[in-house]
């Protein structure tokens, strides 16, 4: 277990944090809940490992598919159009091709060099934020809305944000204190103590669950409980 006020790891019959001294309150586990305080061995079923492989290659794939749209188009752009010509406009599509395919690289290449680690929520905060979109010809549209932040600090010092625009859900999911791990591959982030939830998002897809489900209903990947 761990201290609630530091995030320290602790043992079960501990009375008090060594670490800030900090009194352990032993909270009583609703019935049902059994099972819901502690990361899920769950994490080494096969099932994550073919959803990691699989989001990889749809990467890859989704990626050499708009290439090879982006430098077609702007070769019968450049054989058609009067306002460019080849090889000037291939040269272009190539470039956006190779932008589509960085990217798709970056992806994998996080996924493969992301690692498990722990960390405690710090902090929770909602921004206010304005988006500019330039549609071109003096057309600037302003767009209002919210930035919704869950600040984690890992065990070795370093802070990471769970941020989403315009959804509250993860932000009301989290608390401040809370222990969570994230998982390598996944890059999600799994709750240590699930007592007293309704719902559990998903450490593959995202999706939001209803606790007392056994497997994600969309990407049937367990949920990690």
């Amino acid at each position: 277990m761990y201290c609630s006020n530091c995030g320290t790891q602790i043992s079960e019959s501990t009375s008090f944090c060594p670490a800030c001294g900090s009194e352990i309150k032993k909270a009583q586990q609703a019935p049902g809940s059994v099972g819901l305080r502690g990361f899920s061995p769950r994490i080494s079923d096969p099932a994550f490992s073919k959803y990691v492989k699989n989001s990889n290659r749809w990467a890859a794939l989704i990626s050499m598919l708009l290439a090879v749209a982006a430098v077609t188009g702007f070769y019968i752009y450049g054989e058609v159009s009067s306002e460019m010509d080849n090889p000037g406009a291939l040269y272009i599509g190539f470039g956006i091709a190779s932008m589509f395919l960085v990217i798709a690289l970056f992806q994998i290449l996080g996924r493969k060099r992301s690692t498990t680690w722990d960390g405690t929520v710090e902090d929770k905060k909602i921004k206010k934020k304005t988006a500019r979109h330039d549609y071109g010809d003096d057309n600037v549209q302003y767009e209002d809305y919210l930035e919704y932040s869950v600040i984690i600090r890992s065990d070795r010092g370093k802070r990471h944000a769970i941020t989403s625009r315009d959804s509250d859900t993860l932000y009301n999911y989290y608390q401040i204190g809370d222990r969570v791990r994230h998982h390598a591959g996944l890059n999600s982030y799994e709750k240590y103590d699930k007592t007293g939830d309704k719902y559990i998002p998903c450490n593959a897809c995202g999706t939001l669950c209803d606790i007392s489900e056994d497997t994600c209903f969309r990407c049937k990947c367990p949920l990690l409980k």
